[in-house]
This record gives C-alpha cells, structure tokens and sequence, in this order.
C-alpha cells in the first residue's frame, strides 16, 4: 500500500508520550519547515510549542483528552485536532491534525 499518510492535504504530527515527535507526513514537514521540518522527528514537541501551549500539551499527555480548536495565520484558516493515540488500550502520545478550511465553511445538522 502506497503511504498514503504522505499523499494527503493536511498535516499529521505524532509524538509519543514522552512528547517526543515520532512521525511526520509531508504536509507536517512543509508546515513546520522554518523549525527544522522533517529533522524535528526526535526532538520534544514542548520545545515547538511557547506557553500557554506548551502546558497544555503537557497537560494532554499527562491526562489524555481531544483539544480541538481553529486558528488563522497569514490568511490561512485551519482546524487543529489534536487527540491522543493508544498502544496495548493505553495512551502512547499524541497525535495533530492541521487542515486548511475555507473561510465561510458550510454547516450542516443531520437529522436521525
């Protein structure tokens, strides 16, 4: 199977519990390349991140929840979801989505 992490629009940044980034599909590379892209795989996802952030996702490995949430940056809207991963039914670290989302996105309420 092709890596289809790879081929994919949006971002996917893994770290592990310890915090470390442990995986990095192109888009995160291309998105974090001024902190160093793909040589970032290793290095503590703490030291990307300035407060408050920083204690948040400490926070989130410590007592694993969703944070989602979006952000706007140079004209770019995007939607960050960020969400624990498990290993064995237990938290192993963190995985981020970053997906670029249009300005007026359209919503809709499915019904039963």
């Amino acid at each position: 199977m092709e890596n289809w992490k790879d081929s994919v629009n949006f971002a996917i940044t893994v770290c592990d519990a310890d915090g470390k980034i442990v995986e990095m599909n192109k888009k995160s590379a291309a998105t974090f390349a001024k902190g160093g892209g793909k040589s970032l795989l290793g290095q503590s996802l703490l030291d990307c991140h300035p407060e408050p952030a920083r204690s948040k996702v400490k926070k989130m490995l410590a007592e694993p929840f969703t944070n989602a949430y979006t952000i706007e940056k140079n004209g770019v809207k995007k939607l960050i979801y960020q969400t624990p991963w498990l290993k064995d039914g237990k938290p192993a670290g963190l995985v981020e989505l970053s997906l670029e989302i249009p300005a007026e996105l359209p919503h809709f309420a499915r019904k039963p």
